[in-house]
């Protein structure tokens, strides 16, 4: 699924962009969780492309998406982000993206189009 697709399907607003053509990027997997060891846990060992949805709005989650190697993350639940998680994106180029949406919401949107 593309980048542009979830967005609009997850109606998320876009807080950093990272990569001029992320929109057009495919993800086929997806990982959602508030536990940050249950990423580092559970993501170790993925080799392909996933695309990370947390309800933890602040640097922790970057800092997991970055040791994992992850370009994207959605934040979920539209918590308030403060400057300093933003300007966190900014520094390890990663994308973030906020929904309003519950995680049951989008995890449920995304696997009926078709995300694992």
């Amino acid at each position: 699924m593309l980048v542009q697709d979830i967005v609009a399907l997850l109606k998320a607003r876009e807080i950093y962009i990272a990569q001029d053509n992320i929109y057009q990027k495919n993800y086929d997997k997806g990982f959602a969780t508030d536990l940050m060891s249950d990423a580092l846990a559970l993501l170790k060992d993925e080799t392909e492309d996933v695309l990370f949805l947390t309800g933890l709005a602040n640097v922790q989650s970057l800092r997991t998406a970055e040791v994992l190697d992850l370009d994207t993350v959605i934040l979920v639940r539209g918590k308030p982000l403060d400057q300093q998680m933003i300007e966190t994106a900014k520094d390890l180029h990663i994308n973030l993206f906020q929904t309003d949406q519950t995680m049951f919401e989008a995890c449920g949107l995304l696997y009926g189009k078709g995300m694992r």
